[in-house]
């Protein structure tokens, strides 16, 4: 597929965003990787999430959404929405692996995962969205808290500001550090360590771990995105989309 690269670990698939050197998140890497989690539970029994070098991903393609009219952007929101929800509910163990800058849409994949390594210290994550006048997508800010706590996510969130992942380290939001030459096989041996255990029990265990954000979602996430939207189309929230599409 022409966004993701489908990488075979034996029991483990290594999942590669592919799309030029930011990797930002379009409508087309939206359609592959759904493609390719279909094929994930039946043939592997654990998954790495990675990026390039320099980006994990940039987070969303803003000249691409800046276009879309409003039915357009509606079916890529929810088709975004549901992936991260795909991602996060996955029945196997999950490790992202971060070897460049994971901003924004990178920030909210790498949530996603059961653990994340970074390959080195000084990549910047972070959820920048108030600064454009957005809201953090609900599901984004759901699993945020879970992992750092209500006091660090708040902070992160109300400010949008982006941190190294040696920061993010002290968060809870990076699991370990690695070198950027070890940093995707020790997701991988990470992944291996957890499947040495019976395949049904983790992913029982794995559905508690989630269950309370994955009933929030499917509960509230359609009002939730009515804000969104509303966000999206203000006069100042267009303009300084406008203003970081030129940047982009």
């Amino acid at each position: 597929m022409d966004n993701i690269i489908l990488e075979d670990h034996g029991k483990v698939a290594v999942v590669r965003l592919d799309n030029g050197v930011t990797n930002a998140i379009n409508s087309a890497m939206l359609d592959d990787f759904q493609r390719t989690l279909s094929d994930i539970g039946d043939q592997y029994q654990g998954m790495v999430l990675a990026g390039g070098e320099k980006f994990f991903s940039i987070g969303l393609d803003l000249p691409e959404l800046i276009q879309m009219d409003r039915e357009t952007l509606r079916d890529f929101w929810n088709r975004f929405n549901q992936l991260v929800f795909h991602l996060y509910t996955l029945p196997i163990p999950v490790v992202c692996a971060i070897s460049g800058h994971a901003i924004a849409g990178g920030t909210i994949f790498a949530l996603t995962a059961d653990y994340r390594f970074a390959g080195v210290e000084t990549a910047q994550m972070g959820l920048n969205e108030i600064n454009l006048g957005l809201a953090v997508p609900y599901i984004a800010d759901l699993m945020l808290r879970q992992v750092v706590g209500d006091r660090a996510a708040t902070d992160m969130v109300y400010h949008g500001n982006f941190i190294s992942t040696a920061d993010a380290a002290a968060l809870g939001l990076i699991d370990a550090i690695h070198s950027p030459e070890t940093v995707e096989t020790a997701a991988v041996n990470k992944v291996l360590e957890i499947t040495a255990f019976p395949t049904p029990a983790f992913a029982v265990i794995k559905a508690n771990r989630v269950e309370a954000v994955r009933i929030r979602f499917e509960k509230y996430n359609n009002e939730k995105n009515q804000f969104f939207y509303t966000c999206w189309y203000n006069e100042v929230s267009q303009k300084l989309l406008k203003a970081a599409v030129t940047k982009f």
